[in-house]
């Protein structure tokens, strides 16, 4: 027996990256996975590993910044594997380098529209399926840059600490109904995305890791270490709490 056995989750952006990582953590400990995501190739080859290592899960192709896609999602997690348990908000989006006063506004608000709105979309849908099949928690992807400050990348920052307000917000309400709310806040993580940022670059990944301590990038593995433990019972008291998986990036 693992710990989620018999249970449901569901990840967005899991046809790579960090998502795709969480969602293959989900499946080791037991729960049948709906993989979803745009990139239908990516979602695909995540079930596929998923099935190769002996999990469950199912890809749902979709747009999270769509209201009826989003409700169209959780209604296939509901209908495929008998109800939702868990879910991992994590699709987002890095926006643009650029001065706040030099901000491309179409850039800006779709970067609000994936890394905010969507998770308000997704837990408008995702809690009344979570609370009709017996209660479990929700685990939304913020970031480092949810809890302090970084130049130039102003739609990124107010996207997240949106994401950590929401998260709040959301844990006071329904809380006591049965649904943690939790949210992960991970510092530069080792992802191709961030490896394609630095190749032939040393002073890039150095002003990217240097911001840590432990002067390295965080793994996606010790990510969905903290989204799956925030989502077990060994969390069962953890609710509203914006967890910096950092490598001590706040203690300086």
């Amino acid at each position: 027996m693992t710990q989620f056995d018999g249970k449901v989750a569901l990840v967005t952006g899991s046809g790579a990256g960090i998502g795709a990582v969480c969602a293959a953590a989900f499946a080791r400990a037991g729960a049948s996975v709906v993989v979803t995501d745009l990139n239908a190739e990516g979602g695909e080859a995540t079930v596929a590993k998923i099935r190769a290592d002996g999990g469950q899960a199912e890809f749902f192709a979709a747009d999270v910044t769509d209201p009826d896609a989003v409700a169209a999602t959780v209604g296939f997690a509901v209908r495929t594997f008998g109800g939702l348990h868990y879910a991992h908000n994590n699709a987002g989006v890095l926006g643009e380098s650029a001065r706040l006063t030099d901000c491309d506004d179409q850039i800006w608000f779709r970067t609000v529209q994936i890394n905010l709105n969507a998770v308000y979309l997704g837990l408008k849908h995702q809690i009344p399926a979570i609370l009709a099949s017996g209660g479990g928690a929700v685990v939304n992807t913020a970031s480092f840059s949810g809890l302090v400050a970084v130049p130039f990348a102003s739609a990124y920052v107010a996207s997240k600490h949106g994401v950590v307000g929401l998260t709040k917000a959301a844990a006071v309400e329904f809380g006591k109904k049965g649904v943690r709310v939790n949210a992960v806040c991970p510092g530069s993580a080792r992802t191709q995305l961030n490896l394609e940022r630095v190749a032939g670059n040393p002073a890039i990944e150095k002003a990217m890791t240097d911001v840590s301590p432990m002067k390295r990038f965080v793994e996606p593995e010790e990510i969905a270490n903290a989204v799956t433990w925030l989502c077990s019972e060994e969390a069962s008291f953890v609710n509203g709490h914006a967890l910096a998986v950092d490598g001590g990036a706040l203690a300086l």
